[in-house]
């Protein structure tokens, strides 16, 4: 077992205190997020952040007491890391694996998923249906975390995703290659019945709260909409991206 994962002051997907992440770094374990005190921004703390970003980590500078309630071992020294339960990929590698597989890419892009288990839920539904890969912003979402894996019931494990800066950057790409990107969208003219997911797809899913940011909407080739014969006007995200992976799923194979 890695020294590491053996030590008191690590709890599930949290590493606290300043020489324990620094080692995690240079053990090139796969940090997710580090939280860093915004009150106490010295040396050694400036240096980890330095080294998670370089690593391909979020930084967030916090107050403290937001570093204290995260806290397991009440010794922190001024510095929280996540740690990814799984590997993130490239675009290229979930185009590949479409490739691989003779099948068009179906790719499902979360703008804003926050709650870790909406993340897993999503993974899950993706990973059910076959898809190819999910595409995570670097802020504003939720990353690979334990709560993820196991709301995902182990498809993180399976699914591939990839983690990326921009994500008005990436539809752009996706859009180069040759996949139409679809909006999710409770005002949409177009149902999901009546839209075409033969071709290469990627689903834009956007937060319960705030739906597709406005520039990620505005890059989207069209919108599409799930009929809602209640009294609601919108489902849950993770329910929302079921539906237009299984549509997606029916219309290429028929079942």
């Amino acid at each position: 077992m890695n020294h590491i994962e053996e030590r008191d002051d690590i709890r599930d997907d949290k590493i606290e205190g300043r020489n324990t992440i620094i080692e995690a770094l240079r053990a090139g374990i796969n940090i997710d997020k580090v939280f860093i005190a915004k009150e106490n921004t010295d040396k050694t703390l400036m240096h980890i952040a330095s080294s998670a970003r370089e690593a391909g980590a979020v930084v967030v500078m916090v107050d403290k007491r937001k570093l204290d309630s995260m806290s397991v071992t009440h010794s922190h020294q001024g510095v929280i890391a996540m740690v990814a339960t799984a590997e993130y990929v490239s675009i290229d590698d979930i185009l590949a694996l479409a490739e691989s597989r003779g099948e068009k890419p179906l790719i499902v892009l979360c703008d804003g998923i926050s709650d870790p288990h909406n993340l897993g839920a999503i993974i899950r539904s993706c990973e059910a249906v076959g898809a190819h890969g999910v595409i995570i912003p670097k802020r504003r979402s939720a990353g690979l975390s334990a709560i993820v894996a196991k709301t995902s019931g182990g498809a993180v494990f399976h699914m591939p995703v990839a983690r990326v800066t921009n994500l008005s950057a990436t539809i752009k790409e996706l859009k180069s290659k040759g996949v139409w990107v679809v909006g999710a969208a409770a005002d949409a003219e177009k149902s999901v019945w009546e839209a075409d997911f033969t071709d290469a797809t990627a689903f834009v899913i956007g937060s319960e709260g705030t739906g597709i940011s406005r520039l990620v909407g505005e890059l989207c080739d069209y919108h599409a909409k799930i009929p809602m014969d209640g009294k609601l006007s919108s489902l849950n995200a993770s329910v929302s991206t079921a539906v237009f992976l299984f549509e997606a799923k029916r219309q290429r194979f028929g079942r």
